[in-house]
């Protein structure tokens, strides 16, 4: 397959923030955008740096030939409908996350993509980022040795000086705290773990701070993880916090323990228990779109598709398996009790 031809739908911060990550991507380049704005193509160019065709239509957009590959960029209520018919046109996919905000959705989303026969990369990039690469290696060298205890946390406060907080509070558009945000954090703990989780038993509550009273929904939630084989797990999710962004991540096994970006293993000779040893990386530290690991998920996502190969670490079943994870998380703190992951079949 030749160079991917992307086309952009939606026109936000984190379209933005996808355009200029394909202008570094080598065997793909955005050609259009799709925004139910009337756009004219030589203020785009002057904006972006490259030419585009302008779309108001989608459908018109996914009759162009030229076109080989949808990235959606749209709010969440929109992702599922537009994935679907991406697929059905026989497109490849970009999808930022979450893929929908219902299971439902997520299913029809999954039918259409495995009927189509196209590849699909869902945009939970921190795997890709320094921080998690250099954690998985930590796992897979075995410095941790078998683990059965980890947790991975999200703190961001997205209050009124985030891009999408206008319309994120609403329950219709962020659908929870977990959904809009913290499914990173699930996602990377996922990735640690390596085990299929059977149970999960989730939280939520809200601050009193005025600065958050727009939300339509709660912006805490905790959630515990029961794996296969016995290990245990944690995510918070806290959109409501007033702090520094924090991704915090603690993993503990039968060899040593890793804190962020700092380790203990007994593997190792000559370590002293008594003090962390820092592993210098890139941690990941900021919510601004910018900052994001896109370029290597990209660079990935198009090796793969022009290979007719599967996608890696991003591929769509891998992250239909954390979107389910998260509704089921979701769904045990609306109903205040387990849920058994075989309720979400």
């Amino acid at each position: 397959m030749g160079e991917l031809r992307v086309g952009v739908v939606g026109l936000g911060w984190v379209a933005g923030a996808h355009i200029e990550t394909f202008k570094s991507v080598k065997g793909a380049r955005v050609t259009a955008v799709c925004s139910r704005r009337p756009q004219d193509p030589a203020a785009l160019e002057k904006k972006y740096g490259i030419p585009l065709k302008a779309y108001a239509d989608y459908g018109k957009m996914l009759r162009d030939p030229e076109i080989d590959v949808i990235d959606i960029c749209t709010p969440h209520p929109f992702h599922a409908k537009q994935a679907i018919a991406a697929a059905r046109a026989g497109k490849h996919l970009v999808i930022e996350k979450p893929i929908c905000l219902t299971w439902k959705d997520a299913q029809a989303v999954n039918v259409a993509i495995k009927k189509a026969r196209v590849q699909a990369c869902v945009c939970f990039e921190v795997r890709f980022s320094a921080h998690f690469l250099l954690t998985k290696s930590v796992i897979d060298e075995g410095l941790l040795g078998e683990l059965h205890y980890g947790e991975v946390d999200y703190y961001h406060g997205i209050g009124p000086w985030y891009g999408q907080f206008s319309w994120n509070v609403k329950k219709a558009m962020g659908g929870s705290s977990l959904l809009t945000a913290g499914c990173h954090a699930l996602d990377a703990l996922l990735l640690c773990m390596q085990e299929q989780v059977v149970e999960v038993t989730s939280y939520s509550t809200r601050t009193k701070s005025r600065i958050f009273k727009p939300y339509e929904y709660d912006t805490t939630s905790v959630t515990l993880l029961k794996f296969r084989n016995g290990k245990l797990g944690k995510v918070a999710s806290v959109t409501d916090c007033l702090q520094p962004y924090y991704f915090h991540t603690h993993l503990v096994g039968s060899e040593g323990s890793m804190l962020d970006n700092k380790i203990y293993s007994h593997k190792l000779k000559g370590m002293y228990k008594g003090k962390w040893s820092t592993l210098e990386t890139h941690l990941i530290d900021s919510g601004d779109v910018k900052d994001h690991p896109y370029l290597p998920q990209f660079q990935a996502f198009t090796d793969a598709t022009r290979a007719g190969k599967k996608m890696p670490l991003t591929d769509f079943d891998t992250a239909l398996e954390s979107h389910r994870v998260a509704f089921a998380a979701d769904l045990s703190a609306a109903k205040g009790r387990p849920v058994k992951m075989s309720e979400l079949s």
